[in-house]
């Protein structure tokens, strides 16, 4: 199965032209890595110029957010639809910077909704801020996806349209309290699959669990290497072009 290997450029860079050229750089690399999919979550600005550099399937385009509905009385947001169009196959939702903007698992779930109707590739982000010694943690993530997601999906979407992303928020940026351990994202990814399965049923064990906290070129294999990870959210080594390159072809080294 396909590890998916997402890298969420956030508000950077600064121009089209330094998006272009990452972009370029790491087409070279994903376009001959077997066994990844890769995407890349550009800017809105930049998305619709860099899903016109797209050839074939190995290297794909997503947004970083999404509304709800095709209303137009929206200031500043952006349909699933217009994403569509524009070129995008996926999108993040949910993100910890999102919902520190007070964005409710309520809200999430009516954008991961939407998306899902429109045939984007849902990612939904979700992640504890402390982890507690007691194991309340544990509750406050399976209450995270229960709440964050639609309680009925169809199969076919199960196996292809949903994808969780686990961010452990306390490993995450200079704040951090530790870097997380591969058994910290194992035991949260188990936990992650089993409420899934809870809501939907065994369909629900193909949806892609990936880790997400301050991935980079040296620990992105001891991740990849665990069957129970599927795969990657990477932020601030998705933008270094020689930097993701690497995290492409970890287990390609690995051989």
């Amino acid at each position: 199965m396909k590890k998916i290997i997402v890298a969420n450029w956030k508000m950077a860079p600064a121009s089209f032209l330094g998006a272009e050229k990452r972009f370029q750089a790491i087409k070279r690399t994903a376009n001959k890595v077997r066994g990844v999919q890769t995407v890349i979550c550009p800017p809105m600005l930049y998305l619709g110029e860099l899903a016109k550099n797209v050839t074939g399937h190995r290297l794909l385009v997503g947004a970083q957010n999404a509304f709800w509905n095709e209303e137009e009385a929206h200031t500043g947001e952006h349909s699933p639809d217009m994403l569509v169009r524009a070129g995008a196959k996926y999108v993040i939702l949910g993100h910890s910077e999102r919902r520190a903007l007070g964005e409710p698992n309520e809200m999430i779930r009516a954008k991961v909704t939407a998306c899902l109707a429109s045939g984007l590739t849902v990612i939904v982000c979700v992640g504890e801020q402390e982890r507690d010694t007691q194991g309340n943690y544990t509750k406050f993530i399976a209450n995270q996806v229960r709440q964050s997601l639609p309680k009925k999906a169809a199969k076919k979407r199960l196996r292809g349209d949903l994808i969780v992303a686990y961010e452990p928020l306390w490993a995450i940026g200079k704040k951090a309290k530790r870097v997380a351990s591969v058994e910290d994202a194992v035991e949260a990814m188990i936990l992650i699959k089993k409420t899934l399965v809870g809501m939907y049923g065994k369909s629900a064990t193909t949806i892609p669990v990936l880790y997400g906290g301050s991935v980079n070129e040296k620990n992105a294999r001891e991740f990849l290497e665990q069957e129970t990870i599927g795969g990657l959210l990477v932020g601030r080594a998705g933008l270094d072009p020689e930097r993701f390159s690497l995290i492409l072809t970890a287990m390609q080294k690995k051989k």
